[in-house]
């Protein structure tokens, strides 16, 4: 009869309890039998009465409102059968029964408070999750003559958000791919992501010149940060077969190659977006089944034990076969192990693979040059 009274229905009347009110309700339960039971072995006199005022209190951590109410209620009827158990009912008794009644309707004002926060938080976590599936747009499967894989893995099991990013677009000047890094977590690391990728976006298609588009995009974020905020960024550019790379204070992409793994360093190092770069372009002819992995530093960060997760060596194993999504899915499961589940640093990831010209000219040379050709 006790759970037909306190099980019924969620708030709303229409359905069964949340988890958390379950939870809730069967630790209130818990609470209310063990201080019966204290009752009941201390005879007919009411010396544990005042206890039961604990009971909504302990339902309201979990539960919603009306369970609250509902356990608080069997509470104080508990309360007054056991203080009236011996004929009598003092002025202590009283107090004791109205102490349960005040306890229960501040329990369940501290559970209307508590659930209308929690919702609030799970509605900006939804909110956050809905900007930065507007910023980090789904890739692939294919751009141009490549096939494209992107996937983002957050460091946080509460939300999905972050400043790593990453575009991919067919340009007039060949397929046009970009990865960086924010410096910094949360909606403002998300703000400066969407302001490069949009400022990406626009200038991808208008300028000839990789190191052009850096230009614009540093003063992009010179303009949104303070002095010490930065983005670290490769842009990837592949046009006939051609592969050009520049590199502003990121991790270098990882070339593989039958069998091989390559890392494609930078002729000279520059520096992040946001600190003027002046980069210079790595070029390489590409063969058909060459796959590329650009990466943020989350996945040189990923360790267990001080020990950091083997990318290079474990590349081609997990990236090499099967196509880019199932290569990347691959290579999450086996982060993701070593790691214990437990990240430092959110993840982007995006993994290219030529297939080989489409019967468009061979252009041995990089993109500003072959602009200038054509103009």
């Amino acid at each position: 009869m006790l759970f037909g009274v306190l099980m019924p229905k969620s708030p709303s009347g229409r359905g069964p309890l949340s988890p958390g009110s379950r939870a809730g309700l069967g630790a209130a339960l818990v609470l209310l039998t063990a201080v019966a039971g204290l009752e009941l072995s201390d005879g007919k006199q009411a010396n544990y009465v005042g206890l039961f005022a604990a009971v909504p209190f302990l339902a309201a951590v979990f539960a919603y409102w009306p369970t609250v109410l509902a356990v608080g209620a069997v509470a104080a009827g508990a309360g007054t059968a056991f203080a009236t158990a011996d004929g009598t009912f003092g002025s202590v008794d009283m107090i004791n029964v109205l102490g349960i009644v005040l306890a229960t309707g501040i329990a369940a004002t501290v559970a209307t408070i508590r659930q209308r926060q929690a919702h609030r938080i799970a509605e900006l976590l939804r909110l956050a999750a809905v900007a930065q599936q507007a910023v980090l747009r789904p890739l692939g499967p294919q751009v141009g003559s490549l096939a494209v894989a992107g996937r983002y893995i957050s460091a946080s099991a509460a939300a999905d958000i972050g400043g790593d990013l990453y575009e991919a677009l067919d340009t007039p000047y060949g397929v046009r791919i970009i990865i960086g890094d924010v410096r910094g977590k949360g909606l403002d690391a998300v703000r400066l992501a969407s302001i490069v990728l949009g400022s990406y976006r626009h200038v991808a298609y208008e300028r000839s010149d990789l190191r052009a588009i850096v230009a614009d995009l540093d003063r992009a974020v010179a303009r949104s940060v303070g002095d010490e905020d930065f983005v670290t960024a490769a842009l990837v550019e592949e046009r006939g077969g051609t592969l050009t790379i520049v590199n502003c204070g990121h991790p270098a992409p990882l070339l593989l190659r039958r069998g091989q793994v390559i890392a494609l360093d930078p002729p000279a190092p520059a520096p992040p977006l946001g600190f003027m770069p002046v980069a210079r372009p790595r070029v390489e002819r590409l063969e058909p089944g060459d796959r590329l992995l650009l990466f943020t530093d989350g996945l040189g960060e990923a360790r267990r034990d001080g020990e950091f997760f083997p990318t290079t060596d474990r590349a081609w194993r997990l990236l090499g076969h099967g196509t880019v999504g199932d290569g990347l899915a691959s290579l999450e499961t086996a982060l993701v192990d070593w790691v214990h589940g437990r990240l430092e640093d959110d993840i982007a990831l995006v993994l290219l693979e030529y297939a080989g010209s489409d019967g468009g000219p061979v252009v041995p040379m990089p993109s500003w040059e072959v602009g200038a050709a054509g103009s």
